[in-house]
């Protein structure tokens, strides 16, 4: 390594690589690319070709009750009796449900519809809390979770018994669930490059910078990007927080970016709409949002489609109104992914509820923090990153020997990622005059004006966060001088509209209402 060679015993928290004959695919015959991309990710994961289940399916992404019951959860129930899945039988409440599951994991291809439309005509649950009385609509994955156990509740969320669950689905005793995740996109070639990507993935490990936007909206959702936040800095992530009640503005000079956090708009916006963005090979990234995957097909709306067409390898939505605490809490799904867990048992353990609206999108045996321990092929464009994660495994505890080491592996590489990720922490301690000599250093070690441009406004944020407007104002206008015409230059104007908003136009006089 650049900075610290370093070779680790130790082993990811969670089990062995899960058994490819565990998953089952799920594609939609009707559909010769569907059929073409669940061959795909056959091969990639060395599934037995007998765990391909294709059934005659509708061509459309919104279903209604009737179609999902005939088309999709007859027929896979029928499927998993041939092949001898599972064994049913009644338990102590008198519902039918799997006592024993060879498939643990359920990876559906695109093509396969993704919602259950409402139908008020069906019965209903009495004593359901009014926000979910009457209300039966569903995404297809969340219903497929649970879909060996007979005689469900057709509308409002059935508790979910792996939440928070911090082992692998092969150690806990729940047959009756499978672990959910959908390879969909708003193309072919983005599920393909999905799968690729999280396999190469694997290879190295996830490294690079995370990207939190805790936007201010409601204390639930703020505490688990916080704990986020936490839990990146205890293991050596460095994570560029905002917390103004506006999202990350337009252009944001987001680069090598592993993870994204953020919340609450209704469409992509701030640094995705800048067409130069991509993210690193592999990375993780949602927006919470109610109906962040209300479609998957535009990637220019909502957020799923969004963020996978830029080069996410995984994200999770809703399909319709789920109500905060019953979406994915984003602080158990990261803690579980750090844990080593593959992406689909991190979703499942992250949400409290099945037969609901939430979807996740990648591969479900996508592991990106398997060699979270050192291990794994090492990419010379990793080594700031696994330099950082050595530091904090081995001077955590202490930060002022943690600040000596990275100090003195700054001294001798001059490298822009560990000045950076050092102001950060300063930031996150509150400790602004330290986190700005540690941002203008690395503004001096990075060749790449987009990368300099985020230590310019890294600083401002502190003036902004602070109350000094004029100096945040300042700062902006120097910026603009300074980048001129760079497309990440449109965030200081973004900036520039809330901290000194342009006057309104001037009424025209030959326009003005007549008098009675």
């Amino acid at each position: 390594m650049r900075l610290f060679l370093f070779l680790l015993a130790a082993t990811p928290v969670f089990a062995a690589d899960p058994d490819p004959a565990s998953v089952a695919i799920l594609f939609n015959r009707a559909i010769p690319e569907s059929a073409k991309l669940a061959e795909t990710y056959r091969a990639a994961r060395n599934i037995p070709a007998g765990n391909l289940v294709g059934l005659d399916l509708p061509q459309a992404d919104e279903i209604d009750r009737a179609e999902y019951e005939a088309k999709i959860l007859a027929p896979l129930r029928q499927e998993f009796e041939t092949r001898a899945w599972w064994k049913l039988a009644k338990n102590q409440e008198g519902l039918i449900l799997p006592v024993e599951n060879k498939i643990r994991f359920l990876a559906i291809m695109r093509g396969v519809p993704l919602r259950i439309r409402a139908d008020s005509a069906l019965p209903k649950t009495p004593n359901l809390p009014k926000e979910f009385a009457g209300h039966n609509e569903a995404s297809v994955d969340s219903e497929l979770a649970a879909f060996g156990i007979q005689g469900l509740p057709l509308d409002g969320p059935v508790n979910n018994a792996y939440f928070k669950s911090e082992k692998s689905i092969t150690e806990v005793n729940m047959p009756f669930l499978v672990m959910v995740s959908r390879i969909d996109a708003a193309t072919w070639q983005t599920c393909e490059r999905m799968i690729q990507d999280a396999i190469e993935t694997e290879k190295t490990g996830l490294w690079g910078r995370a990207y939190v936007d805790v936007a201010n909206k409601i204390k639930q959702g703020d505490d688990w990007l916080e704990d986020v936040v936490k839990q990146n800095l205890a293991t050596g992530i460095p994570s560029v927080v905002d917390r103004f009640n506006d999202t990350l503005p337009t252009h944001y000079p987001m680069t090598q970016a592993a993870l994204y956090y953020g919340w609450y708009e209704w469409s992509v916006n701030g640094p995705f709409l800048n067409p130069s963005f991509q993210f690193k090979r592999g990375a993780v990234a949602m927006h919470l949002h109610s109906f962040s995957a209300e479609q998957i097909r535009d990637s220019n709306k909502n957020w799923s489609a969004a963020l996978l067409s830029r080069g996410a390898a995984c994200t999770i939505g809703n399909v319709y109104e789920p109500y905060l605490d019953v979406t994915h809490h984003f602080d158990l799904l990261h803690k579980r992914l750090l844990a080593g867990a593959t992406f689909a048992e991190a979703a499942a353990a992250s949400i409290p509820a099945v037969s609901w609206q939430g979807v996740a999108f990648g591969d479900p045996l996508y592991r990106p923090f398997l060699h979270l321990d050192g291990g794994g092929e090492k990419a010379p464009e990793d080594n700031d990153y696994r330099a950082l994660r050595f530091a904090s495994m081995e001077w955590g505890s202490k930060p002022i020997e943690f600040q000596k080491q990275i100090e003195a592996a700054i001294d001798r590489t001059r490298s822009g990622i560990l000045a950076e990720a050092l102001g950060l922490r300063y930031r996150e301690a509150k400790r602004d005059a330290e986190a700005v000599l540690w941002f203008r250093k690395a503004k001096n070690f990075y060749l790449s004006d987009t990368d300099k441009f985020r230590q310019d406004f890294s600083v401002i944020s502190i003036d902004r966060a602070a109350g000094r407007k004029d100096a945040a104002i300042t700062g902006l206008q120097e910026a603009r001088t300074r980048y001129g015409n760079m497309p990440e230059t449109a965030a200081i104007t973004a900036w520039m509209n809330i901290l000194a908003p342009p006057p309104p136009p001037q009424a025209d006089p030959t326009k003005a209402p007549m008098r009675k």
